[in-house]
Formats: C-alpha cells, structure tokens, sequence
C-alpha cells in the first residue's frame, strides 16, 4: 500500500517544456536508474528531488519544471520499478541510489549549490541524504515523522511496526542534519496528517523552519500563496 509505480516502455519519449537530459544510471549489479536532468542557462544552482510514491517522471517531470523556471538546474529520479528504472525496490535501494544521484552532482556542481527536496514518500530519502552529507539545504513538503507513525495512524488495530518493511524514519535523520531545513506541510492533509510532521518540531533544531499551510491538502500546495512565498525565500 505503500508504493504506486507506472511501468513506461523503454522506448517511450519524455516531452517537457524545459532543456533536459535523460539518463540511465546503472547504480548497482542488474539495476539502472532512469533520470532527467533539466538544465538552465546560468543557474542559481541545483535540486536534487525526490518525488512522491505514483506515478513516473513522465508525470514528475512536469512538477519539477516549478522550479527550472526559478533558473535551477534539477534532477529528478524514479525510484526502481518506476517508469523505466529496473531494479528491486527495498529502502536500502532508496538509500543507495539517492547517494548514487547526489555523488553525480557532486561531480558537476559546488555541493554549497546542491538543494535537497523531497515530497511525501521522497522526504525521507532526502532527510536520509542530507544527514550523510552536506547540501546547501534541505525542503520538505507533506514529510511524515516516520512511515510506522503515519501506519499506526491509518491502522491504530494492527501490529504495523512488525509488518512493514519500510520505516524510514525521518527524525532519526533530521537530527544529524546541519544544513537549514524547510518544512511545507497542509492542515487538511488526510494522507500524511500535519500531526505527523508536526512531531518533527520536538527535535528542537534551531536549523528547522517550519511552514504551516492553512488549507492545504496533500497534493495541492502549489496552490497556496504561503507555499510561493516560502519557495521564493529559500529559492531566491
């Protein structure tokens, strides 16, 4: 229930408005990643996301244009069984081919310009990544203090913690993290409840922002003018 992947044939064509490059990282034995790199004539920098757990890049490719606009460069993933990406999936996995797409950057761009963001499923990887490493920042929107939290939510009756294999514990990560963090999250989200995220607050980190949207639901907060504003400020 966790995970809603769209398969794509290899030979399908991605059509965005924005310069990209497509590509295929091989980023373990039998696994290739596929990814598209947007790029922008002078950039203020670069994003690292991680999208959410439906759909493809043929859908997150259009979402991630947002931000090309704003004159970053971004490259945006789909995780294995996504899209054209193979691979078994596994937190593990998650882990190892985030590392593998932010050592890529690495490469090409100054770490101090490399953004992490990630939305709904994709916070935790990029809390992961930010804890492992030293970006320029890290932005949440609708992150979730643990996936067991958010399950023993939905499913108060069930033993959730010794059925799912996928934790991805947020706040254990956030704690190791330096860099500022920005927190995007609506009050009337019904699939990741704000009091989840909310619970990140109690970490007490000086380096947290956390930005509350009065209205928001979970897939809607480009919507809001709190949400703008806020990119505005940390997306100058």
């Amino acid at each position: 229930m966790l995970f809603f992947p769209t398969v794509l044939e290899q030979d399908y064509v991605f059509e965005f408005s924005k310069p990209f490059e497509e590509l295929f990282l091989k980023t373990d034995n039998d696994v290739v990643i596929n990814a598209i790199h947007f790029k922008t004539e002078n950039p203020k920098g670069v994003i690292l996301y991680f999208h959410g757990n439906a759909g493809d890049l043929s859908r997150w490719g259009w979402i991630a244009e947002y931000f090309v606009e704003r004159q970053y460069d971004v490259l945006i993933m789909d995780y294995r069984t996504y899209g054209k990406s193979t691979g078994k999936l596994s937190e593990p996995a998650l882990y190892n081919d985030a590392r593998y797409c932010y050592d890529y950057l690495k490469a090409r761009y100054a770490e101090k310009d490399i953004t992490l963001y990630g939305r709904s499923l994709g916070t935790g990887i990029a809390a992961y990544l930010a804890s492992q490493s030293e970006p320029n920042q890290l932005i949440l929107e609708t992150p979730y203090y643990s996936i067991t939290d958010v399950a023993k939510t939905r499913f108060p009756v069930l033993p959730v913690e010794t059925l799912l294999k996928y934790k991805l514990p947020t706040h254990q990560y956030l704690e190791e993290v330096s860099c500022p963090i920005t927190i995007l999250h609506g009050t009337d989200d019904v699939v990741v409840p704000i009091s989840s995220a909310e619970k990140l607050l109690k970490l007490n980190k000086e380096n947290l922002n956390f930005i509350s949207i009065d209205g928001g639901e979970h897939n809607n907060l480009i919507e809001f003018e709190a949400y703008h504003r806020t990119i505005n400020k940390v997306l100058p």
